[in-house]
């Protein structure tokens, strides 16, 4: 018992010292945000630090750019988190079937997520989505249609296609490596009893795919709800708030009004909604590891 303790207490010396680093690269920061938070801070008027309160997140919460900024951030991560699963499931099935070139097809299929999402908004918005010179418009005319001007007329609907082409590939990944494990004498033995592609799909591949699609959506939604690059880079939030989401309305306020104590507030806010958010998808991810 002795040596187990020493080697216990020798253990606990060595680990902490990066115990107390990744306090400290934790904490201080996060006691700064706290701090700047409840004092009047605007780098316009360095010498107005005096202390407010809550006063900085009653304007953040009642500011009129939050309401859209919440709902376009809930909008976003819904319809983005949407479309990769339901197609990431089925363009992983499809591509789990043998067929000529099928390492090609899977390199190309998840290659975008490598993209840095600067580049990824400016082939969209330069390439694809211009109004003039772009691929969308040419399709467009060759079949004697308008050419849209999407990012005036579908702001947000254009940031979700962006970001949805983005993340495809990750859902893609995540589900088809899932798909490498399921047993394949299963499928046969239902294939001998009469179970046609639909039957197989409802009943194995999809209960099959759960803890995966769990998986999928937590490290999207984690991500997701501070999506900045593809807005900054193409609409700037605009027009109006029609793309703001609450990571660029941050932005917005610490670094286009200089108001740091109002941007700490709101990175406070974005947080506590970002832990909640996480903690009904451990506890969903969970629950499929339990069904499991």
């Amino acid at each position: 018992m002795g040596i187990a303790k020493q080697n216990a207490r020798m253990s606990r010396y060595m680990v902490s010292p990066s115990v107390l680093l990744l306090l400290l690269w934790m904490i201080v920061p996060l006691s700064m945000t706290i701090y700047f938070s409840l004092i009047r801070y605007n780098l316009l008027y360095p010498g107005e630090n005096e202390f407010i309160g809550l006063e900085n997140f009653e304007y953040f919460l009642t500011d009129e750019g939050f309401g859209p900024g919440m709902s376009n951030t809930l909008l976003l991560v819904g319809s983005v988190l949407l479309i990769t699963v339901v197609l990431g499931v089925l363009i992983s099935v499809l591509v789990n079937q043998a067929f000529w070139g099928q390492g090609i097809v899977r390199v190309l299929l998840i290659s975008p997520f490598f993209i840095m999402p600067t580049v990824n908004a400016l082939v969209w918005k330069n390439l694809l989505l211009d109004p003039v010179a772009g691929v969308f418009t040419a399709v467009w005319t060759f079949f004697g249609a308008q050419p849209i001007d999407w990012f005036t007329d579908y702001p947000l609907f254009s940031i979700i296609m962006i970001v949805s082409w983005q993340w495809l590939p990750f859902a893609i990944l995540l589900l088809m490596t899932a798909l490498q494990s399921l047993d394949q004498e299963q499928q046969e033995a239902a294939r001998l009893d009469g179970a046609g592609p639909i039957a197989l799909f409802r009943y194995l591949t999809l209960p099959h795919l759960a803890r995966p699609i769990a998986v999928v959506v937590m490290i999207e939604t984690i991500f997701l709800l501070s999506i900045f690059a593809e807005i900054f880079t193409t609409t700037g939030g605009g027009p109006g708030y029609e793309t703001t989401n609450l990571a660029y309305l941050i932005y917005s306020q610490a670094l286009l009004q200089f108001d740091v104590g109002l941007a700490s507030a709101g990175g406070l806010i974005a947080v506590i909604l970002a832990n909640v958010a996480a903690f009904f998808l451990v506890r969903l991810v969970g629950k499929s590891l339990t069904d499991k």
